[in-house]
């Protein structure tokens, strides 16, 4: 049984998201959950949150399994961009130069390798 967790409008590039993303992809849950807790990256500590939240969905989702006995694993997780916030910072000479504040979207679905077999 698949569960999903979602967060949207992440102040982060996508770039960033997607480098510690890619560490975590197809790990089992546990080992991803270490490998975020000592990551030193910001965008380490926002994913480890959408995992627990996966986790958490999965655990509301399963009532009966228990979480120790379920072979969880990341099924997938995607990083897409977010909005794009556009400022201007003063220039000399009486321009402005643009800073984009780019932010990202975070889905994480997990799933059970006893249940696909």
């Amino acid at each position: 049984m698949e569960a999903v967790a979602k967060l949207r409008n992440i102040p982060t590039s996508t770039r960033k998201m997607r480098l510690i993303a890619d560490l975590i992809r197809g790990l089992e849950v546990g080992h991803a959950l270490n490998l975020l807790k000592f990551q030193p990256n910001h965008a380490a500590r926002t994913l480890e949150k959408v995992l627990l939240s996966a986790i958490a969905n999965w655990q509301q989702k399963n009532e009966d399994a228990r979480l120790e006995e379920a072979d969880l694993y990341i099924k997938t997780i995607m990083v897409d961009q977010g909005r794009t916030l556009k400022r201007l910072r003063p220039a000399p000479q009486g321009r402005g130069h643009r800073i984009r504040k780019r932010s990202n979207h975070v889905t994480i679905v997990l799933d059970d390798r006893n249940a696909t077999e």
